[in-house]
């Protein structure tokens, strides 16, 4: 490969959560036993050093010693229409219907606040992104969770009737649509977009499409915009990306909104604006210039085939070693969402007893009722190989066969 995805990089000390924060927050795991080093598998970001156009894009712009007010520039606007153009087939996206959001979930306050009033109930799949949750609780909204349900071959799917019964007896217009799916791995096909998109249309249900995973996509799956499958989706949704989860990028802060009804668009951006906080930082404007280039696309690519390599490597040692516990194959995200339910009844023990068990051994993985996965792990597999497997073996000496 044309990049470095094989070194174990050093992030101890360098201000990343994932390692220098353990056992300090509420959400963090335990630090390991004396012997055992971490190896980070819980917050979403990822242990690979970004393509390199992006430190080349920030340092060249950081020579210039002055940081003042500045305006996007219009290479900003073309990086991220091109982008749209060659991952996800988007023709028509113009300057106008793009607007800089600090993070993603910001931006889903924001399209919110026009599509709703406090206290209404919005539809969500579950199990939920614990950012969701903590967001809408937050701010004042209150979600109503339809359950994705696994078909016989494990895939997550939308349950319709379900979706439907909700949205009626809730009298539910709006809906937090992820895609691709965080924490369950899929990227829906488009006649499920479709499907879900006719079911708002139905019952006037305005949408916003969580799209941050939208470039890192596995084994030879697609990603279908929700804006693309219908002239009334396009009209009915707010969208939401960012360069961060692609490029481990979330520590400069920046996401965007591809918004193409003008109604809409207008009041999101004022609500946005109403903070005076959500104002793009010029050193991430040009690292998202730096990502959007085309050797960040041919990394990306790399990326995805690096991490469909893990996925495999790891479903398939969890189907060979772990007896009872259950994981369906991600088809895209680096998130894998393990259901330890089976093997606890076997055992006796708890979701907490395994989580302590792994914790103790370095393999700082997440829990997964967080996210609404009452005896789930939540295992971030974006490492070096090398290092999953390191995982995977103490989770078979130390947990689950010990």
């Amino acid at each position: 490969m044309k990049y470095d995805f094989t070194s174990i990089m050093k992030r101890s000390g360098m201000d990343a959560i994932a390692v220098d924060s353990l056992g300090k927050t509420p959400m963090a795991p335990l630090p390991p036993k004396e012997g055992f080093d971490v190896i980070p598998m819980w917050v979403a970001d990822m242990n690979f050093p970004t393509v390199p156009t992006i430190p080349e894009a920030i340092i060249a712009r950081a020579a210039h010693p002055a940081y003042g007010y500045f305006s996007p520039r219009k290479e900003y606007y073309d990086s991220i229409i091109q982008w749209q153009k060659d991952r996800n087939g988007v023709m028509d996206l113009t300057p106008e219907c793009i607007g800089y959001e600090n993070g993603v979930l910001g931006g889903v306050i924001s399209a919110l606040n026009v599509f709703c009033s406090k206290g209404d109930k919005v539809l969500l799949h579950s199990p939920t992104y614990i950012g969701f949750t903590n967001t809408l609780n937050n701010n004042g909204y209150r979600m109503v969770l339809s359950p994705l349900v696994q078909d016989e071959n494990l895939v997550w799917r939308m349950d319709f009737d379900d979706m439907e019964k909700k949205i009626k007896e809730n009298k539910i217009h709006a809906a937090i649509f992820c895609s691709p799916y965080n924490p369950c791995g899929r990227v829906w096909e488009r006649w499920e977009i479709e499907k879900a998109m006719e079911l708002y249309k139905k019952y006037d249900v305005m949408v916003v499409s969580d799209e941050i995973w939208s470039d890192i996509i596995l084994n030879g799956h697609k990603h279908i915009p929700t804006q693309s499958v219908s002239e009334d989706a396009k009209m009915r949704t707010v969208a939401l990306y960012a360069p961060s989860k692609t490029f481990n990028l979330a520590g400069l802060v920046g996401s965007y909104h591809i918004i193409y009804n003008s109604f809409i668009r207008d009041r999101v951006k004022k609500e946005s604006s109403l903070s005076h906080y959500n104002d793009m930082n010029v050193l991430s404007m040009h690292a998202l210039i730096g990502a959007y280039r085309q050797e960040g696309q041919e990394w990306v690519d790399e990326l995805c085939q690096v991490l469909s390599e893990n996925v495999d490597y790891a479903c398939q040692y969890i189907k060979d070693h772990f007896e009872g516990v259950e994981a369906a194959h991600p088809e895209g995200t680096y998130m894998l969402f393990a259901d330890c339910t089976k093997w606890c009844q076997a055992h006796g023990k708890t979701i907490d007893d395994v989580e302590k068990a792994a914790w103790d051994v370095g393999v700082a993985c997440q829990d997964g009722r967080m996210f609404h996965g009452p005896c789930h792990l939540r295992i971030n597999l974006a490492l070096p190989l090398s290092r999953v497997k390191e995982a995977f073996e103490r989770l078979d000496k130390y947990v689950f066969n010990a």
